[in-house]
């Protein structure tokens, strides 16, 4: 059974997430603070968290950060704030989604589902080798010269859509709907923040990319 860990402080929103994600099967935990969150995933670790970032005793992006010290387990951020740095400040903290409200609960439900499916290993597929880093997209490792990488669901997913097609440019839109779904497909600012990420983990020179390049204004393309 799927564990997902609800962080919300509004009761009757949070009473309403546990009830449809009971309903449909997944086991729901849930926290109304930053403290009761942390600790209850540290006892039991979750397989997915949805987190509103507005909470009484931290924000959201702290607990967002100090799950993924530890954690590989897909995080769906919860948002009154439209704001594109809000959304940057989430993403670039581990985020692997941004869902401002009001919100529909069909909508979140397909995140989840759709959010656990790219986390889901896949198989079938090679290892890479790069002369900065090597990538075992079956096993979900990555190594460099100084030992294993830890990489989010979501860019393992972006870096796995890369490499399997080398030398290959991938437009921006494109890897949008790939990764993200067809309604993120003006979204480039979740790439760039993902890209930056997977360069500063991978890249030798992650200010000078050698083998996640960027083609301006057009998209990207991985060069082995």
């Amino acid at each position: 059974m799927t564990r997902v860990l609800i962080i919300e402080d509004d009761t009757q929103l949070l009473k309403a997430l546990r009830i449809n994600l009971s309903a449909r099967g997944y086991q729901v935990l849930t926290a109304a603070d930053g403290a009761t969150a942390l600790a209850t995933a540290s006892r039991n670790p979750p397989d997915l968290a949805v987190i509103d970032l507005g909470l009484p005793d931290m924000h959201g992006v702290a607990i967002v950060e100090g799950l993924r010290g530890w954690s590989t387990a897909p995080i769906i951020v919860l948002s009154a704030r439209h704001a594109e740095a809000d959304k940057v400040d989430a993403l670039d903290a581990g985020a692997d989604d941004y869902i401002t409200k009001p919100f529909g609960m069909d909508e979140l439900l397909a995140r989840i589902r759709a959010t656990l499916r790219r986390s889901a290993p896949p198989t079938g597929v090679p290892t890479v080798h790069t002369e900065s880093f090597t990538i075992d997209l079956a096993a979900k490792r990555a190594t460099t010269s100084a030992g294993d990488v830890r990489l989010t669901p979501t860019e393992w997913h972006l870096l796995e859509v890369l490499v399997r097609h080398p030398d290959r440019l991938i437009t921006q839109k494109d890897l949008l709907r790939e990764v993200w779904g067809p309604a993120y497909d003006t979204e480039t600012n979740y790439l760039r923040v993902h890209l930056a990420n997977l360069r500063r983990k991978l890249e030798r020179n992650p200010s000078q990319p050698r083998h996640l390049v960027t083609e301006p204004g057009i998209g990207y393309r991985f060069t082995p």
